[in-house]
C-alpha cells in the first residue's frame, strides 16, 4: 500500500509520486516516520534529510532546511523554502561552505549563525554521499 507524496518548494513541485514511507526530521519530535494509514499530522521540519521510499525502488534523499510536513488521508505534503535532491547538491560548494562556517565558530562558539551553517552544508554533503572534510 502506498501514499502520495509531494516536496514543495516556493519555485516549483520537486518530486511527486507513490511512496510506502517517508522519514523526516521535525523540530518538536525528532525523525518521524509515515507509512500508509497514519494519522493526521503537522509539524514544523527541521534542518535535515527526507528520505522517501517508493516501494521497490530506490530510495530518495533530500535536504530539507526548515518547512512543514502535513500528513492526511494518505497524503504527505512536504513544504520547504529550500530543499534539494542529492543529484542538485554542488559538493564543492558545500564543502566551502562547511569550511567558511567552521572558520567563523572558531573565533565565536556562540555564532548560531555559523552553527546553522555547518548543519546546513553537513546535511547537503550526507545528501550527496560526500565526505565533509
Amino acid at each position: 500500500m502506498t501514499m502520495t507524496v509531494q516536496v514543495v518548494s516556493p519555485e516549483r513541485i520537486l518530486w511527486s509520486g507513490e511512496a510506502e514511507m517517508v522519514t523526516a526530521r521535525t523540530i518538536e519530535g525528532g525523525d518521524i516516520s509515515f507509512q500508509t494509514g497514519h494519522a493526521p499530522f503537522v509539524g514544523a521540519l527541521q534542518t535535515g534529510k527526507v528520505t522517501i521510499r517508493p516501494g521497490d525502488a530506490d530510495p530518495i534523499v533530500f535536504a530539507v532546511h526548515g518547512g512543514f510536513v502535513e500528513v492526511s488521508n494518505d497524503e504527505v505534503s512536504l513544504l520547504s523554502d529550500v530543499s534539494e535532491a542529492a543529484d542538485q547538491i554542488d559538493v564543492e560548494r558545500a564543502q566551502a561552505a562547511l569550511a567558511n562556517a567552521r572558520s567563523a565558530l572558531a573565533t565565536d562558539p556562540l555564532d548560531a549563525a555559523a552553527v546553522d551553517a555547518v548543519r546546513r552544508a553537513e546535511i547537503r554533503l550526507d545528501v550527496a554521499g560526500a565526505v565533509a572534510a
